[in-house]
């Protein structure tokens, strides 16, 4: 069995802040890959699937995403549906933490985004954005240099910010250790999950980390993160899973247990319950689409 790799990808900004690029199907560019920018990507022509961390899921013309630093991505248009070549199909924009850093130094007003780019780490899509106004602004980034890209760059952060539905799509990183002290605390309790996921952890051992009541622990679990306790520690262990189905060739029962799940009757009911679909098909459809065509042609 073929293991699937994210290809690291570097982006040199050593001339512009933000980096634009379009590029049409099919082509090279399109690849199961990462790097360490922010992205914006709009997709304007073609149906297929969105491969975003863990995620899969379905885009369509105007679909806009961010993923966050690292975190592995692709678009693969369905050929059946889209047999002939498009001149764009993608048109995105890269930007770095540093930069975003810098923004927020110089000008506090631009703190108030800091909860979006959190968010990118998942991967977001912006549902329901107009794809109009949305590859407007696109174009309006290709077409200016300089100062005046920055501003059209920065107009628009501010219109995916105001955006209010964002779907996050893969877990990672929920909740920053900053804010006020039961947040931090959930953090800390987010943190020991994420690292410690195939661990027993009950909600009472989880309450007596964050030194609340079992009863208060999860109200403010709920609350800060928008998941039920169990349910996140779930969606945890199912995110691990799914990165062990296409990144190694243990068995599915193998990786059941080696993510905290005790049997493969509930690890099964999960994954069909999260993902759509069994980790068998999960994994035959990671593999088959994120894989190079030339090891699929092989």
């Amino acid at each position: 069995m073929s293991i699937i790799q994210a290809e690291v990808e570097y982006v040199d900004r050593a001339t512009e802040t933000i980096r634009y690029l379009e590029h049409g199907w099919p082509t090279d560019l399109c690849r199961w890959h990462s790097h360490a920018e922010y992205e914006l990507h709009i997709v304007t022509e073609t149906r297929g699937k969105a491969f975003v961390g863990d995620y899969i899921g379905e885009f369509s013309p105007g679909a806009l995403f961010m993923t966050g630093p690292h975190l592995p991505h692709n678009w693969i248009t369905d050929e059946l549906d889209n047999p002939q070549p498009v001149k764009i199909r993608d048109m995105l924009i890269q930007f770095s933490q540093e930069s975003i850093d810098g923004l927020a130094l110089a000008f506090p007003e631009f703190r108030e985004m800091e909860a979006m780019f959190e968010l990118a780490k998942s991967g977001i899509e912006f549902t329901g954005f107009n794809p109009t106004f949305a590859r407007g602004h696109f174009e309006r980034i290709r077409n200016t240099r300089g100062a005046e890209r920055i501003v059209a760059f920065l107009r628009f952060l501010v219109r995916v910010n105001e955006h209010a539905e964002k779907k996050p799509l893969s877990v990672a990183g929920i909740i920053q250790p900053e804010g006020s002290s039961k947040q931090a605390r959930i953090a800390e309790v987010v943190d020991h999950i994420t690292g410690n996921f195939s661990e027993e952890i009950s909600v009472e051992i989880a309450a007596n980390m964050a030194a609340m009541s079992p009863p208060a622990f999860s109200r403010n679990f709920q609350r800060i993160t928008g998941n039920k306790f169990v349910e996140f520690v779930n969606r945890v262990r199912i995110s691990q899973a799914c990165f062990m189905l296409y990144s190694t060739d243990d068995q599915i029962s193998a990786i059941c247990f080696e993510v905290g799940f005790q049997n493969l009757a509930n690890f099964n009911r999960h994954f069909l319950k999260m993902k759509g679909m069994t980790p068998k098909e999960f994994r035959e459809t990671a593999l088959r689409e994120l894989a190079p065509k030339d090891e699929v042609k092989a």
